[in-house]
């Protein structure tokens, strides 16, 4: 893994989440899209928004990017993560890590987990 930039597509996602504005974060997205999210799956512009809208938008999630990696084609982005959702059963603080692909200037697929250290 390569530490790297943002690439332009995902800064701007980023900056519409932190925004709230749910049209320029849809916007980042292909047509075809994918996001997979606490083991739940959501694909197309019209799931994704559904999400976004209650889980990110509604919720008021923020994130402070802390790392930046490039792999194999794959963007990975790590950040603390804040809102006014429920976290009575998470670490403090809430770092979730983010797999990008991007295609076209598009994010075709968002994968969001929250990892655990590894014992190795």
């Amino acid at each position: 893994m390569t530490p790297t930039s943002l690439p332009g597509v995902l800064a701007e996602n980023f900056r519409a989440t932190n925004a709230f504005d749910l049209d320029a974060i849809v916007d980042t997205f292909a047509d075809d899209a994918y996001i997979t999210d606490a083991s739940r799956e959501f694909t197309g512009k019209a799931a994704i928004r559904a999400f976004l809208a209650k889980e990110i938008v509604g919720d008021k999630v923020t994130y402070e990017i802390t790392e930046v990696l490039e792999h194999s084609g794959q963007i990975i982005v790590r950040a603390v993560t804040d809102g006014t959702f429920d976290k009575a059963r998470l670490p403090d603080p809430v770092i979730l890590t983010h797999y990008f692909q991007v295609r076209d200037d598009k994010v075709t697929s968002q994968i969001t987990v929250m990892l655990k250290p590894s014992q190795y």
